[in-house]
């Protein structure tokens, strides 16, 4: 299992998207710490969708955590885990001695071709598109319900 969990995120949470997302983070950290990481969206009315992607890249790699292993979350590239799959994930994470993951999550035009290559693997959602705030939140509600899995304890479904 992973002792470590980075969070770097394109944009700021507001009303029941933070409160959500702060909830499961407070939950993850009883089993280890948690750092969320935002870093500032671009405005997407100033600039075309690639120089956005691209600015936020940068932003986003530079906060990168040095070793961590690293997981992007990309709708049209991402491996499709179910639940047990993610714990499976982040136990052979840790039994790989990857203790620290760090998952990174693009603003509402997603991940640079950058972010993705730099990335040590990616997955996905699904085929729907969410809003980058929700996609945050069902991030860390499937690291929790990973954590439970692998730990054969109970989880309300």
């Amino acid at each position: 299992m992973i002792r470590r969990a980075t969070i770097v995120a394109v944009g700021r949470l507001k009303g029941w998207a933070a409160e959500g997302a702060e909830d499961y983070a407070k939950r993850l950290r009883r089993h280890f710490p948690v750092e969320v990481i935002e870093v500032a969206e671009e405005d997407m009315n100033r600039r075309s969708a690639d120089e956005v992607v691209s600015a936020e890249a940068g932003r986003l790699l530079k906060k990168l955590p040095d070793g961590a292993y690293t997981v992007a979350l990309d709708r049209g590239r991402g491996r499709r885990l179910a639940s047990e799959a993610v714990a499976d994930r982040l136990e052979s994470y840790g039994t790989a001695g990857r203790s620290h993951v760090a998952f990174l999550l693009g603003g509402p035009l997603g991940l640079s071709p950058e972010v993705l290559a730099r990335a040590d693997e990616a997955w996905s959602f699904g085929e729907i598109t969410l809003p980058h705030a929700l996609a945050r939140v069902v991030l860390l509600e499937q690291v929790y319900r990973g954590v439970k899995i692998e730990r054969g304890e109970k989880y309300h479904w």
